[in-house]
């Protein structure tokens, strides 16, 4: 089997001590004032060209001031990620000057820029927080296309452009976008902080952070390894795969479930030096969990509850099969075996029947789309590293979305099935990136220590 496969059945003598406390949650934004939207502000012949103005404190106190920076510049971001609308520069929507309030705003200049829709927005505190308003107005006839008040704490703003950007792309488009989604990861980052014994060692803790990097927050505190982690369905757990060390048997692997909100954890699949279990996958309800095991003697396939009962056995192989992933109707598995003497990907149904080949170049982790579109990302081997691929079940074939710079590894679909997590070491550490399923749009997400196994929540 390839290093990337083989990687996965590393053992590494770790000591483990669990961290029970998470970092505190900020309560959403409420949204009020809610409106049928009939007008739609739409583009001639392309994409609306719209123009997103600074958003405009109330007041001049240094917090609302900065609060009101960050919604408008996040919100810029936040819109131009799902690429549907075509954003005038930020320059020139500031030489076309900044209305005092929402009901101030002159349209002539936002004409001239050729704008199909002005949006503006205004931040005021309140006894609670703040309070954010926000208007999206068609340039041509200075009708109201959305509006919105929200009201909340001002520890985190940029939680009110993602609601914002996630808003007017479904109330406009119909789109459901990601700026309110979140991706989880392991990384080393603060391994050279660790005070312990083995701080030299490969040391991995679970990360969560916004869909763009943002506000990244450790979720174990260990001094073991820690990979592979899955968001649960409802986006209030992540399943993962724990290292405990064993004496001199080195470790064994365990599938640990953290739950965000409370802190608490559980272990589904205990392991021990003669059965490892690793590479959890929840099913697209939450009811169950996919990974793989050995403690029948050989690294297979097995399904069981998410709270470890009703264990049952998908594959019955002497070769190596690992990585699962569910269909997103939940009838069927994707996964990678060398039955053939090199790594594969097969597709069998759920009671483990009708195993077949599915893709026969030298593959890792497959990840099924959940979004529309009908879909398979994986690494494939590309000379000395990996290239993301995607297999579309509708035609047969398979693309590659990166570029052969360094080796890109892990792919994980964002929600809408229109964006792809992966790690890459095309920057020389591994890091986690984002691509377009058209190959475009490529951004940078972590940037601190060795990022992986990037997963994303809904």
């Amino acid at each position: 089997m390839k290093q990337t496969i083989l990687s996965l059945f590393a053992f590494t003598a770790l000591a483990v001590v669990h961290g029970q406390g998470q970092p505190p949650t900020t309560a959403p934004p409420q949204s009020q004032q809610p409106t049928d939207v009939v007008v739609v502000v739409s583009g001639a012949g392309g994409p609306p060209k719209l123009a997103i103005l600074p958003f405009i404190p109330l007041s001049q106190d240094a917090e609302t001031v900065a609060a009101a920076k960050t919604i408008g510049d996040v919100l810029y971001d936040d819109i131009a990620y799902e690429r549907e609308y075509y954003l005038i520069g930020k320059d020139a929507v500031a030489s076309a000057g900044r209305p005092a309030s929402l009901e101030s705003v002159n349209l002539g200049p936002y004409k001239e820029l050729n704008a199909d829709g002005v949006l503006v927005g205004t931040v005021r505190k309140d006894a609670n927080g703040i309070v954010v308003q926000v208007r999206l107005i068609q340039a041509s006839s200075g009708r109201e296309a959305f509006g919105k008040q929200y009201s909340g704490s001002i520890a985190n703003p940029r939680r009110y452009s993602h609601i914002v950007a996630d808003e007017i792309h479904k109330q406009q488009i119909g789109l459901d976008g990601v700026a309110r989604t979140r991706l989880t990861f392991s990384s080393d980052r603060d391994r050279e902080r660790a005070k312990s014994a083995v701080t030299n060692r490969d040391v991995q803790e679970i990360y969560i952070a916004d869909y763009d990097g943002a506000n990244p927050r450790r979720v174990t505190s260990t001094t073991t390894l820690n990979i592979t982690p899955v968001w649960s369905p409802d986006s209030q757990a992540i399943a993962y795969t724990s290292y405990r060390p064993a004496g001199q048997f080195g470790t064994f692997q365990d599938i640990v479930v953290s739950y965000i909100t409370t802190g608490t954890r559980e272990t589904p699949a205990n392991g021990s030096p003669q059965r490892q279990n690793y590479l959890p996958i929840y099913s697209p309800d939450g009811t169950r969990l996919a990974f793989t095991s050995n403690r029948d003697g050989n690294p297979e396939i097995y399904v069981m509850n998410r709270d470890g009962s009703n264990l049952r056995r998908m594959t019955n192989n002497p070769a190596i099969d690992v990585t699962p992933t569910w269909s997103p109707t939940g009838n069927q598995l994707a996964w990678v075996s060398d039955r053939t003497g090199l790594p594969h990907i097969y597709v069998m149904n759920v009671d483990g029947t009708g195993q077949r080949q599915l893709i026969s170049e030298i593959c890792d982790r497959p990840t099924w789309s959940s979004g529309q579109f009908n879909e398979i990302a994986y690494a494939a081997r590309n000379g000395p590293g990996y290239d993301i691929k995607l297999y579309s079940f509708s035609t047969g074939e398979a693309k590659r979305l990166t570029d052969g710079i360094g080796s890109n590894e892990s792919p994980a679909f964002s929600p809408n099935g229109r964006h792809i997590a992966f790690t890459s070491t095309r920057n020389g550490k591994s890091q986690v990136f984002t691509i377009d399923r058209d190959g475009n749009n490529l951004k940078q997400i972590t940037r601190e220590g060795n990022n992986k196994f990037p997963n994303w929540s809904r």
